[in-house]
C-alpha cells in the first residue's frame, strides 16, 4: 500500500522527533525536509529543482513514509503524494526555549555571545520567532494555514504542549479510529 505522512509545523514544534518515534511503531520509512532543502546543513541551500528531484526520488521509491518538516513555499508538488498530513503546533515560549537549548546542543560554546556562531544563531532564533505572527513571506503560520486549507487528504492538528509518547498516542488513535484506510 502507498503512504505517506507529512508532519510540519513551527521550526522546534517537535516534526523530526514525531516522525523518528512514528517509524519505531509503524512499518514507515522517516524523511526529514532538512536534508533535502540543505546541502551544507543549515548554511548552504540546494536550488529548488535540487531539492524537488531528491524528494520525489526517496517518495517514489519507499511506498511507506512519514516526511517531516516543511514544504509549504518550495514543494507544492508534493501535496498530491500525502494521505496525512499532521500540523504540530506548541505555544511560541515552549518552542523558543526548545529551539535555544538545541543550538546549544549543537553548538556548545560556538553560541555563546563570544562565541564564532552567535550572530548566526540570534538570526536564526529571531526568524524562528517570527513564526506565530509573521505574513506569508516567511516560514510562519499564515503560510501553513493558508498550505493546509488547500489540502485534500486529511488534517489531524496537535496542538499543545504535549510529550511524545502523548503526540504518538494521539496518531495512532487517529489511524485506528479511521482503521487507516486513508493511509
Amino acid at each position: 500500500m502507498n503512504s505517506k505522512i507529512h508532519i510540519m509545523g513551527a521550526a522546534g514544534s517537535g516534526t523530526t522527533t514525531l516522525g523518528n518515534s512514528l517509524a519505531n511503531v509503524l512499518p514507515y520509512t522517516h524523511l526529514d525536509t532538512d536534508d533535502y532543502f540543505w546541502k551544507t546543513k543549515f548554511t548552504e541551500q540546494r536550488s529548488t529543482l535540487e531539492r524537488q528531484e531528491m524528494l520525489k526520488e526517496d517518495l517514489s521509491r519507499d511506498d511507506q513514509c512519514i516526511l517531516t518538516g516543511a514544504v509549504a513555499g518550495w514543494g507544492n508538488c508534493f501535496v498530491p503524494y500525502f494521505n496525512l498530513v499532521i500540523f504540530l503546533w506548541i505555544p511560541s515560549e515552549v518552542r523558543l526555549a526548545r529551539l535555544q537549548e538545541r543550538e546549544i546542543e549543537r553548538y556548545g560554546n560556538a553560541v555563546s555571545p563570544s562565541g564564532s556562531r552567535y550572530e548566526e544563531s540570534q538570526v536564526f532564533l529571531k526568524w524562528a520567532s517570527l513564526y506565530d505572527h509573521a505574513g506569508m513571506e516567511v516560514r510562519s503560520k499564515a503560510l501553513h494555514e493558508q498550505w493546509m486549507a488547500e489540502l485534500s487528504c486529511p488534517l489531524l492538528r496537535i496542538e499543545g504542549d504535549y510529550s511524545i509518547e502523548e503526540r504518538v498516542a494521539k496518531v495512532m488513535n487517529y489511524l485506528n479510529r479511521n482503521n487507516s484506510s486513508q493511509i
